[in-house]
């Protein structure tokens, strides 16, 4: 089954060139069932690219599944033309009383800055708040899931002594949990923050659970036991490039970054990237969709937020 998109989104011209199954919404709207409707709270810079990222993600799934984009309204965008945030972008004001089977939040570059000193935290918390009554699921991502730590959970980050930024290798603490159907037992996931969320203050929340952890770059994948929220402390969105941008990026900053660990051949950054980590970061887009979205989600839209079915899996 396809992805959702207006047929003028810029990803959308991409995906169908990936032969990845692309439905422009009038195409949609002829079909009878009723297709997933996911909000992307999209924080990156280079929006554009993010929303590429996470299309190919959620395009990979048997369920149609309508995207919506979602803008902090007092952030204006550096790297994204105004055209394309006017034109695709709703503020929370335009949906306050609408209903999404699942929302996405993405990291931001802002793991050395205090919560207090985020210009739009308060319009952040605002949203996570938001989506405990009017979203199924929500998948927070990297520095997201930082900041929804602290704000639900009273969580504090915990700044890293130096930037953790590779590939690196985890392993499943709970292997029967949906989110990780299909994983293998050990498997790569890709990290670029400067912060984390301690594991010792994860494990006193009773209704949290940590799924994967790497002995280097902590918890990975944590849930909300009832699948209701989804934490992912990496990027396992990033394309085979991404990495190495970055690192280039800091590069030319004068950062004087330290080559990202197990993601050149050799360590070589003159040589091409090896993706090792693009299979099971699909997966955990898929088990998202399937399990904590579209199995939990009740039919009617207008009882999303009220209630949930969580007799499917037993996930409690």
């Amino acid at each position: 089954m396809p992805i959702n998109i207006e047929g003028d989104l810029p990803a959308y011209q991409v995906l169908s060139r990936e032969n990845v199954f692309c439905m422009s919404s009038g195409q949609a709207l002829r079909q009878d069932i009723r297709p997933m409707k996911i909000l992307i709270l999209n924080l990156m810079p280079k929006k554009i690219e993010t929303e590429i990222h996470l299309l190919r993600m959620l395009a990979n799934t048997p369920l149609q599944v309508h995207v919506e984009f979602l803008r902090i309204e007092s952030t204006p965008s550096a790297h994204t033309p105004m055209e394309h945030m006017e034109r695709f972008y709703k503020d929370l004001k335009h949906i306050t009383d609408a209903r999404y089977d699942g929302l996405i939040v993405t990291g931001a570059p802002l793991g050395k800055v205090p919560f207090s000193e985020v210009r739009f935290w308060d319009q952040m918390a605002e949203i996570m708040d938001w989506s405990l009554t009017h979203v199924t699921s929500t998948m927070y991502l990297c520095w997201a899931v930082q900041a929804a730590m602290y704000h639900l959970y009273g969580i504090e980050k915990r700044q890293l002594p130096v930037k953790i930024s590779g590939v690196y290798p985890h392993r499943l603490i709970k292997p029967f949990s949906p989110i990780v159907r299909g994983f293998d037992d050990v498997f790569d996931a890709p990290h670029s923050r400067y912060a984390e969320v301690p594991e010792n203050a994860i494990r006193e929340i009773d209704s949290l659970e940590i799924i994967a952890t790497s002995e280097i770059a902590g918890p990975y994948i944590i849930a909300r036991r009832d699948g209701r929220q989804l934490f992912v402390t990496g990027h396992s969105e990033y394309e085979p490039l991404c990495l190495k941008d970055e690192y280039e990026r800091d590069l030319a900053a004068g950062l004087n970054p330290a080559v990202p660990e197990h993601y050149f051949p050799d360590d070589d950054p003159s040589q091409a990237p090896t993706v090792t980590w693009k299979s099971h970061g699909n997966l955990l887009f898929q088990n998202w969709l399937n399990y904590y979205v579209y199995q939990l989600t009740p039919y009617d839209e207008t009882r999303i937020g009220i209630d949930v079915d969580k007799s499917y899996m037993n996930l409690v």
